[in-house]
């Protein structure tokens, strides 16, 4: 009893899934004279997913004697409802000799089975000729020169003009171009000292001489502090040889350590007080200073500097203009030139026409 249910289902699950396949075959013109061409469609509807196989053919190849296969087209896919989908193929014939044809049913594979579509029929007939009046026939012409029409002629004509105009004045600003000689703006690059390793050499410069044993203090000073001042406008950013030094400490107190702010003041005030009040100081006292602005140094200085800078080159309104006219004559050679070329592309290709 089992095995006579299992049977019925499969019987009964084969005849659904053949129910859901559809062969169509049609043809465009059943009727064609010789040499012309009709279209076979192929049309197969089946469930998505399935292994469809069309009838393949290759060019010239006779789908039955005395019908060949011209061309076939790519199989067209498209979904349909309940889960079907339609595979359509074109197949394009002809035939040489007249005749009535049977077109045998196409074979199709589906899903390993082979399925048939219904056969169809193709009459080719021959182009009918007039024997009762042969009169009508005509013998081949000559040769015959065509005759000369300005108005084919005529735009080809002015675009050589054009064309002509256009070489000319390229040939023009090219000339230009030659005479307007270039701008040459060279870019130098020079080696650059940080501003600490500056300080430092001209502070070590003031040792050398000995300045703070020299009875000169206000030399001395003035030159310490100069460096100073060269120093922080280098480092921090602001001019320090136009300020006081009051105001160069109140600068600094905004962005450096506290205490080596109230090392710099002192040595500023000392300056100060040698310079403009004649005070006398002691060479323990001008040292420790020395080593105040040298510390100062060392601690505020930027590590890993560029040692080199480039220097890029000044130019005059009259070496802008002349770069600016050269700019405009290389663009305007070069548009002119596409064109040209296009134009002469165009009027070979009319003049080829003509011929």
């Amino acid at each position: 009893m089992r095995q006579i249910t299992l049977i019925i289902l499969l019987i009964t699950c084969t005849l659904r899934a053949s129910a859901q396949v559809f062969v169509e075959s049609k043809i465009d013109s059943i009727q064609i004279l010789i040499g012309e061409q009709t279209d076979v469609t192929l049309s197969v509807t089946v469930p998505n997913g399935s292994e469809v196989k069309m009838p393949e053919y290759k060019p010239s190849q006779n789908i039955t004697p005395g019908v060949e296969v011209i061309s076939l087209s790519d199989a067209d896919t498209s979904k349909l409802d309940n889960g079907l989908v339609r595979i359509t193929k074109k197949y394009t014939l002809t035939s040489f000799d007249e005749k009535l044809y049977y077109l045998p049913p196409m074979k199709i594979k589906i899903n390993g089975k082979e399925y048939k579509s219904k056969s169809l029929a193709l009459k080719v007939l021959t182009v009918p000729v007039d024997t009762l009046h042969p009169e009508k026939f005509y013998p081949p012409k000559g040769v015959q020169d065509n005759p000369f029409i300005w108005s084919e002629w005529e735009p080809a004509f002015w675009l050589s003009v054009i064309f002509v105009i256009v070489c000319v004045l390229t040939y023009y600003l090219w000339t230009r171009l030659k005479e307007n000689k270039p701008v040459l703006a060279q870019v130098r690059i020079i080696k650059k000292i940080p501003p600490h390793q500056k300080a430092l050499k001209e502070i070590e410069h003031i040792k050398e001489e000995k300045m703070s044993m020299s009875e000169d203090q206000k030399t001395y000073y003035t030159l310490l502090t100069d460096v100073l001042r060269k120093y922080i406008k280098a480092r921090f950013g602001f001019n320090a040889m136009e300020m006081t030094s009051s105001e160069i400490i109140s600068r600094l107190q905004q962005e450096d350590d506290k205490k080596m702010i109230d090392e710099l003041k002192e040595l500023f005030t000392t300056a100060d007080l040698v310079k403009f009040a004649k005070y006398s100081t002691l060479i323990n006292e001008n040292d420790a200073n020395l080593v105040n602005a040298i510390e100062f140094i060392n601690t505020t200085k930027l590590e890993n500097q560029p040692t080199v800078e480039k220097v890029e080159p000044q130019l005059t309104d009259t070496d802008k203009r002349n770069i600016r006219s050269r700019t405009s004559l290389k663009v305007s050679i070069f548009v002119l030139l596409a064109i040209s070329i296009m134009l002469l592309a165009i009027v070979t290709y009319q003049v080829s026409l003509l011929i």
